[in-house]
C-alpha cells in the first residue's frame, strides 16, 4: 500500500489540522455575529486544550458538566465558565461556583440544595435549570437526553415554582447531530412547556447537538430562530456544540502490525476502537478510513481489527485498491471529536500521541503517553 505523508507521526497518533480547525470556528463565528447568541465549547465532545488559545479567539466560553471540566475551562480557556451536572456533590459546590459564571441544576431539589451556598461563595453566578421539553428526535436512544425515563432535566410535571426567585435561566439539550429542522422542533415543544417562565428569564441556552459545521447543515435557519427567539423575549441565547467545533478536523493514523486469515483477510492494527474509538461501538458507526471502500468494492477486503484481547474488538470492513502490508498505515478520518475526550488504556494498550498540524504546516508533537499513564490510574 503506498505510503502516507504522515509516517513520520508515532503510532498510533491524533493529528488534529489547525486549518480545518479555523474553518469551523469561522461558521461559528458567523452564527454568533448574525444572531447575536453567544457560543460555548462543549468539553464533553472537545477537550484538546492545546488548541484552546485558537478556540477562545473566536468562542465565548465553555460548557462544563461538573469540577474537572469546570477546572479546565478556567485554567486553560479563561473566558465564561458553565457548568452542569446531572448530580452535583457537596465535596465540590464550592470550588465549582467560585470559579463558574453560569451553574445550572439538573433538578428544582439540587437547585435548592446548593443554590444559596454558591451565591454566597459567588455572588456574581448566575443560577439556572436544565429542563427536559420531552420532544427530541435524536437517532439512538443511548443519545437520546429527552427519551422515556430520562434522568436529564426536569420535565414541566416536575417544576417547582419556588425556584423561579432565584432562577436566571433555563437550559435544554435535545438534539445528538441534528439540523436546524430538529432545533425547531424543540423550541416548539419547549416554549409550549415552559413558555410562560422564559419572560422571567434572563438567559436560555439552547444546548449542544448542533450539527452546524456539517455539509448541508442549514445555518440561516439557526441563526433565523435565534433571532426570533431572541426578539420576542428578550433575553441571551446561548449554544453549547462540542463535536461541531472539532468535527471532521483531524485523524487517527494507525499501523498495520500483522494479516492473519481466518475465512477472511484481518488486519491487526495498533490502535483499539473499544479503547481508542469507543464511539463507533456506542453509536455505533463505521468510521471512515482513507482510501477505502465498502467491503467488495475495492479489489482487496480486510477486517481492521484492534490489538486487544476482546473478540469484538473490530472496526469493520473495508477494501482498498491494493493489498494491505505490515507497516501500512491505516487513517480514521474525523477522529478529533469524543475520541480523544474517552479514550482509555483498556488492555494495557497505549493511548494514542496527539499532534497539531498549524497553519503554517509545520507538525507540533503536544503529548507522547507511556506506560506511566496506565499505572497511575490503576494504582
Amino acid at each position: 500500500m503506498k505510503q502516507t505523508p504522515h509516517d513520520t507521526l508515532p503510532s498510533p497518533c491524533w493529528l488534529l489540522e489547525e486549518e480545518k480547525l479555523h474553518a469551523n470556528l469561522m461558521l461559528l463565528k458567523k452564527v454568533k455575529e448574525e444572531s447575536g447568541a453567544k457560543v460555548l465549547l462543549a468539553l464533553k465532545g472537545y477537550a484538546l486544550w492545546k488548541s484552546f488559545d485558537t478556540v477562545s479567539h473566536y468562542l465565548d466560553g465553555c460548557c462544563a458538566s461538573g469540577l474537572h471540566e469546570a477546572k479546565l475551562a478556567s485554567s486553560r480557556f479563561g473566558k465564561e465558565v458553565h457548568t452542569y451536572s446531572p448530580a452535583f456533590k457537596e465535596a465540590d459546590i464550592a470550588q465549582i461556583a467560585s470559579i463558574s459564571h453560569h451553574l445550572v441544576f439538573n433538578s428544582p431539589a439540587q437547585f435548592k440544595q446548593f443554590a444559596t451556598q454558591a451565591k454566597a461563595i459567588n455572588p456574581q453566578l448566575s443560577l439556572g435549570l436544565r429542563t427536559n421539553p420531552e420532544y427530541s428526535v435524536a437517532p439512538k436512544e443511548i443519545y437520546n437526553p429527552c427519551g422515556l425515563y430520562s434522568r436529564l432535566g426536569t420535565t414541566i410535571a416536575n417544576f417547582d415554582e419556588t425556584i423561579l426567585e432565584h432562577c436566571d435561566g433555563l437550559h435544554f439539550h435535545a438534539l445528538c447531530e441534528e439540523d436546524s429542522d430538529a432545533l425547531e422542533g424543540v423550541l416548539k415543544a419547549f416554549e409550549s412547556k415552559f413558555g410562560r417562565y422564559i419572560p422571567q428569564m434572563k438567559w436560555i441556552n439552547f444546548g449542544g447537538g448542533h450539527h452546524i459545521t456539517r455539509d448541508g447543515y442549514n445555518v440561516e435557519k439557526l441563526i433565523s430562530l435565534i433571532c426570533d427567539f431572541k426578539s420576542r423575549y428578550g433575553v441571551e441565547v446561548y449554544l453549547e456544540p462540542g463535536e461541531a467545533v472539532g468535527w471532521q478536523t483531524g485523524f487517527l493514523v494507525a499501523t498495520v502490525l500483522d494479516i492473519v486469515h481466518n475465512g477472511i483477510d484481518i488486519a491487526i492494527l495498533d490502535t483499539s476502537s473499544e479503547a481508542h474509538m469507543p464511539d463507533t461501538v456506542i453509536m455505533p458507526y463505521r468510521a471512515m478510513v482513507r482510501g477505502s471502500g465498502e467491503a467488495g468494492e475495492k479489489a482487496y477486503t480486510y477486517r481492521l481489527g484492534g490489538n486487544t484481547c476482546l473478540a469484538g474488538d473490530i472496526m469493520g470492513d473495508y477494501s482498498f485498491d491494493m493489498p494491505l502490508a505490515v507497516g501500512d498505515k491505516i487513517i480514521f478520518e474525523d477522529q478529533m471529536h469524543y475520541t480523544i475526550v474517552k479514550a482509555t488504556t483498556f488492555n494495557g494498550v497505549p493511548l494514542p500521541a496527539i499532534a497539531i498540524k498549524r497553519l503554517d504546516g509545520s507538525i507540533e508533537m503536544v503529548r507522547e503517553f507511556g506506560y506511566e499513564e496506565f499505572e497511575r490510574r490503576l494504582s
